[in-house]
């Protein structure tokens, strides 16, 4: 079950009118904490996405199903959390069940939300979406990258300030 700050947040990117990738967005960073704080591992940096992406669309987040590249079992977990995104929960979650994944998932290494293997899974990401995507990405970060020795709100550099306190009055 995902935190209520989470769902909260989410809620808000939804508001302001931000993609559902967005708003699950919220959902994944928040099982990248998880693995983070021992609360339980992951194999590898796509299974910490891929429960991240099962918990948003369970949360309502109108996420679409994967495209063909993935296998028909997984497009049919994500049709099955889909559906139950849109519906109230019926009846109680199994306990016995519920404990063996806890457990399946404590037995997992914390490694996959390092920041090499998150780094290596985003490169991965970015080559498969091509080079004009990537491109892009580079254009939107460098436009919206905090300058290198400012204060925030663009404010007159270090080194500047810097060089005016040194210049002889007249």
């Amino acid at each position: 079950m995902p935190d209520e700050n989470v769902v909260q947040r989410a809620q808000q990117d939804k508001a302001e009118g931000k993609s559902p990738s967005t708003q699950a967005g919220e959902f994944v960073r928040e099982e990248m904490h998880h693995v983070r704080e021992g609360k339980h591992g992951a194999q590898s940096p796509q299974q910490a996405i891929a429960i991240g992406l099962s918990k948003a669309r369970r949360a309502g987040v109108k996420l679409p199903t994967p495209k063909r590249s993935t296998s028909a079992k997984t497009r049919a977990q994500a049709r099955r959390d889909t559906q139950k995104g849109k519906h109230a929960r019926r009846n109680k979650t199994s306990t016995v069940r519920s404990r063996a994944i806890s457990r399946a998932l404590q037995r997992e290494g914390r490694s996959a939300a390092s920041r090499a293997s998150l780094s290596r899974q985003a490169r991965t990401a970015a080559r498969n979406r091509g080079s004009r995507s990537r491109h892009n990405a580079a254009v939107k970060a460098a436009h919206t990258r905090k300058r290198r020795g400012t204060q925030r709100g663009g404010g007159t550099s270090r080194g500047s300030r810097r060089a005016s306190r040194q210049r002889p009055r007249p």
